[in-house]
């Protein structure tokens, strides 16, 4: 099955916070690919200025929905929070 949607992340997280962002990656990228509905990849990509997890999904409504699954608001989202400077900028895209 290939990606047919994109759901990216980015994070402002000081240097000092990204060690325990990516502990909290490495934590949930299998559980994410196992059990989250449609879930095909998840990468962590790592820029001077912000972190981002890029996950793709087989399709815009399972990627919208892992946004309200237990996953990410009772365990990654609770991980990462403390961690950010700012709030998250969350997008959605459709491969063309």
């Amino acid at each position: 099955m290939s990606v047919k949607a994109y759901l990216e992340i980015t994070m402002v997280i000081n240097e000092t916070n990204r060690p325990a962002a990516g502990k909290v990656y490495a934590d949930y990228r299998q559980p994410f690919l196992r059990q989250v509905k449609g879930a095909l990849t998840k990468d962590l990509l790592i820029r001077k200025e912000d972190v981002q997890v890029l996950h793709g999904f087989d399709s815009v409504e399972n990627a919208q929905a892992y946004l309200s699954s237990d996953m990410f608001k009772n365990d990654v989202f609770v991980g990462l929070k403390p961690l950010w400077s700012t709030d998250p900028d969350v997008k959605i895209y459709t491969v063309a």
